[in-house]
């Protein structure tokens, strides 16, 4: 188990090496707002030892030329440690994180899952690396073979530590690249733990390698470290934005998922318990705190009464807390600066126009920690921005529609398109509706599910390139065409 007050260095080429300096950080409990211990503050010194332990790794290591079989037993291995150490990396993420203890269970199964779904593939790449390809030419031949790209830089969030990790470099590692991590300085502890469990696995040295550190420092020298194929990336639009301008000088492979603003249109004939119960899960589930949050409900307006009475019955009855106390479906915000930008959001969203059905304030008798009530808006304007910014916190906002066609406009409005929600009884019309938005993740009479066999992704300014099933591991893998002449006689261009 991780000795959080022993943590002394980041892990670079199997090892855990002492930072180039002395600066450390440090981590917060948001439940109760106390620090929690100090981790070393990575800078470029760190992240170019990182990147050359990757880079000796790939170039001369047995890695990339393991067979996709053996390079899945490690995986494999890394999914019972992780399994077998589930309650303690759970504990680790409501620490840091603040979730509820069995949505951070949740979390770390998935994570498992996600390194053994990632082993079969790399398994699977023993009979997929290459294949023929039919020419109109009978004297050459021609065969199409996958590679690993080489050295791939991620740079993960805060809102699934764990999660997100495994969503990068279990694909990574299946390919066959050799990868450096820099995990969020809002919550290193599983990263740290991640580390420990490559180890024990008994990964070879430079194929996995943690550094912690700000952006500032730390993420932006991998960005730009000239010995770095490929970039990794989830977090906002603004750091998407500058990560494409550095990676451009390079022209570096880059994979980006920038958050969304998602809508839910729900149809008049609808079941109001269950769309309640998928709202709710759609927006307060994390703490609202997910990328693909269903956060703008559009309402056909004869259902929106007597569902938004329903809704706003059922929000103020969930129980808010620490993680690890029983019951609790809503933890506190990540830390002060993400409970100050959403109590802004909400007071700027309320001068624009937006009224409070619910919440929107500190819950009684929770003085420390960064909590807030579940909160309902609704009168939001569509230039509101409540409306049209990503606010990442348990906050919803309600319109109405008179029409699929005004919905799909509405849903579509919007300079995100991770994901959508369609909710009624009639399934054509669902279809329909799922096939108009623009959107890369659509659900149909439901919101959220995540399963790492689809590809996860968004259009417009959600991102670029997709996640999680061979997807994801295209991501990592290079294309490389292989033709040959086969035939005794010359070409025939020139001719002496």
């Amino acid at each position: 188990m991780i000795n959080l007050h022993d943590i002394k260095g980041h892990y670079i080429d199997g090892q855990w090496r002492k930072p180039a300096s002395t600066k450390t950080f440090s981590t917060i409990n948001p439940a109760t707002e106390e620090v929690i211990t100090e981790i070393p503050a990575g800078n470029s010194l760190d992240i170019d030892a990182a990147v050359c332990a990757a880079r000796h790794a790939f170039d001369h290591g047995p890695w990339p030329k393991m067979s996709g079989a053996e390079r899945g037993a490690y995986l494999r291995k890394m999914a019972e440690i992780m399994n077998s150490r589930l309650d303690e990396l759970a504990t680790l993420e409501v620490l840091d994180n603040g979730k509820p203890f069995p949505e951070a269970q949740w979390d770390i199964e998935d994570t498992a899952g996600t390194f053994e779904f990632y082993a079969v593939l790399a398994e699977q790449l023993d009979n997929n690396k290459e294949r023929d390809i039919a020419l109109p030419e009978p004297r050459f031949s021609c065969k199409v073979s996958k590679e690993p790209i080489g050295v791939a830089g991620a740079i993960i969030p805060w809102n699934f530590p764990m999660l997100m990790a495994a969503w990068k470099v279990a694909p990574a590692l299946a390919a066959g690249c050799t990868m450096v991590l820099k995990p969020s300085e809002i919550t290193p502890l599983t990263a740290l733990a991640l580390a420990e469990i490559a180890d024990e696995a008994g990964l070879p040295k430079g194929v996995l390698n943690i550094v912690n550190g700000s952006g500032k420092d730390a993420g932006q020298a991998l960005v730009e470290h000239s010995d770095v194929d490929k970039l990794a990336f989830t977090g906002s639009i603004p750091t998407g934005s500058k990560i494409m301008s550095m990676a451009a000088r390079d022209i570096k492979n880059i994979s980006l998922e920038l958050g969304g603003k998602s809508p839910f249109v729900i149809f008049a004939d609808s079941d109001i318990e269950k769309a309640v119960e998928w709202i709710m899960f759609g927006i307060f589930w994390n703490q609202g705190q997910v990328c693909s949050a269903t956060s703008r409900i559009l309402v056909e307006e004869s259902l929106y009464p007597a569902l938004l009475e329903r809704l706003v019955e059922e929000a103020k009855k969930i129980t808010i807390g620490e993680g690890h106390q029983e019951g609790v479906l809503l933890g506190p915000l990540v830390n002060n600066d993400q409970y100050q930008k959403v109590l802004l959001a909400i007071k700027k969203g309320i001068e624009q126009g937006a009224k409070i059905a619910t919440g929107g304030q500190r819950p009684e008798g929770h003085d420390k920690g960064y909590y807030l009530e579940p909160t309902v808006l609704i009168d939001v304007s569509e230039n509101n921005t409540l409306w049209t910014e990503e606010i990442f916190g348990p906050v919803v906002c309600i319109k109405t529609f008179s029409n699929e066609e005004e919905a799909i406009r509405l849903a579509n409005d919007s300079r995100f398109g991770l994901a959508a929600a369609v909710m009624s009884k009639d399934i054509e019309r669902c279809e329909r509706v799922a096939k108009a938005f623009r959107a890369g993740i659509v659900w149909i009479n439901c919101s959220q599910p995540t399963f790492v066999e689809a590809p996860w992704g968004g259009y417009k300014q959600s991102g670029i390139g997709r996640e999680l099933g061979e997807w994801g591991l295209n991501n990592y893998l290079e294309t490389k065409q292989i033709t040959r002449f086969n035939s005794d006689e010359p070409w025939g261009w020139y001719i002496k």
